[in-house]
């Protein structure tokens, strides 16, 4: 490491990615992570941590530093690591530095290093009155999701509070992403005991969390902590239900399978096999229950599509508006045209115009796919006011001028007006 004597070396392990990442060596690893210089430090959102975590600006970039020792910061690596693999909504892993000691030779434990969130909403924002109505409801629907797929993949996650999640947007939802596994263990299946005992631990930290936000006159007033987890609680039940649960169905109640398999998909969740079997209750009943079933159904399909990364409900969002495309030009050619034709056009002449008329000084507050959201949404607003199609120019016109000239950029994190250590 330049500049430092060769006894400060450290074994820095990083995740390989196509992105480069900064010059790490550069850092001063020879310190205690409390004693970095304030100039590297970023203030960013954060809940409590039982060892010493500080973010750093390095490079231009944001990354979150964590403190603590060799055996449990490579446990945290592997379990962020296979929740990533998985397919589940995890900070983005860049490494482990190890082996480290002071100028002294005294040893000094690992550091566990993740990049920030970009866009990311913290809970602060999202709970303290300043955002729009319906992103606190959205809040917990992302927090219940996340936690039931946690627990369907045999994770236990023991810290489930709002500043272990961040939140980013998902056409006009929330999506919650795990940022702290200190706790969390990984089993082949959890029994009943262990969901509720993690549910539990949940419920705790959020209402503690809220009410601490309400006692320093932060909580925006309309919320009722009590409500907010019993609301988590009730929602996290009918979902683990839809998800697990067994039907008994007669002959006259077979729709009811179809039914069920589309609020799955309605949820995100791709169900690849359904179990039907005779059932003893009586020669005319069937036990009926989806298995293997996985969130990103939508997602993965836009990715195939167009090769746009998007969030699910994003997804979910940019389909249609593919699927209206193609209605409209097989009308217009008269000919039925092929999915990746209409799925190409969509991209050319929809799509890439829309985001490209977004001035570079505005385009970076939000991702690219919750643009276009957007500009659908406003789109429907302009037509309905006048009565018919005002067209996409003016909409995305209108969208700039009106909409996204007045929002904060989220492109890094919403500034917060103050400090609060959530439990």
């Amino acid at each position: 490491m330049e500049g430092l004597p060769s006894q400060h070396v450290v074994a820095l392990t990083l995740k390989t990615s196509k992105e480069p990442e900064p010059n790490f060596l550069q850092l001063p690893w020879a310190l205690p992570l409390e004693e970095w210089p304030d100039e590297l430090a970023v203030r960013l959102p954060r809940g409590r941590h039982r060892h010493v975590v500080r973010f750093i600006d390095h490079e231009g970039n944001f990354f979150a530093c964590k403190e603590l020792s060799s055996e449990l910061a490579h446990r945290e690596y592997r379990l962020l690591e296979h929740l990533k693999e998985i397919g589940l909504p995890v900070v983005r892993l860049v490494g482990v530095a190890d082996e480290r000691v002071t100028a002294d030779g005294e040893p000094l434990d690992a550091i566990l290093i993740t990049r920030h969130l970009p866009y990311s909403l913290p809970y602060l924002h999202l709970f303290a009155g300043a955002s729009p109505h319906g992103l606190q409801d959205g809040v917990i629907n992302a927090l219940v999701i996340l936690l039931v797929r946690l627990h369907l993949a045999g994770f236990y996650w023991g810290d489930c509070s709002l500043g272990n999640a961040l939140f980013r947007r998902d056409a006009g939802a929330l999506v919650a992403y795990v940022v702290d596994t200190e706790t969390s263990e990984l089993h082949n299946q959890l029994s009943d005991g262990q969901r509720r005992h993690d549910l539990d631990i949940a419920v705790e930290n959020i209402v503690g969390g809220l009410f601490e936000l309400e006692a320093m006159g932060k909580l925006e007033p309309t919320v009722d902590p009590v409500e907010v987890v019993n609301d988590l609680q009730r929602r996290y039940d009918e979902l683990w239900r839809e998800l697990t649960a067994t039907d008994l169905l007669g002959p006259e109640e077979l729709w009811r399978i179809r039914e069920r398999l589309q609020r799955l998909n309605d949820l995100g969740f791709d169900t690849t096999e359904i179990e039907l079997v005779d059932s003893s209750e009586g020669s005319n009943r069937v036990r009926f229950r989806p298995r293997v079933v996985d969130e990103g159904h939508h997602r993965r399909q836009i990715k195939q599509l167009t090769g746009i990364e998007t969030g699910e409900n994003q997804a979910r969002r940019l389909l249609g508006a593919i699927s209206s495309f193609g209605a409209w030009a097989s009308h217009v050619e008269g000919r039925e045209l092929p999915e990746a034709v209409v799925a190409y056009r969509w991209l050319t002449e929809r799509y890439e115009p829309t985001i490209a008329a977004v001035p570079a000084e505005l385009r970076a507050r939000l991702v690219d796919p919750e643009i276009y959201h957007q500009v659908l949404d406003h789109l429907w607003f302009l037509s309905e006011e006048a009565g018919h199609d005002v067209g996409l120019e003016e909409a995305v016109s209108s969208y700039v001028a009106e909409v996204l000239a007045k929002a904060p950029d989220e492109r890094v994190v919403l500034e917060t007006p103050f400090d609060v250590n959530e439990s």
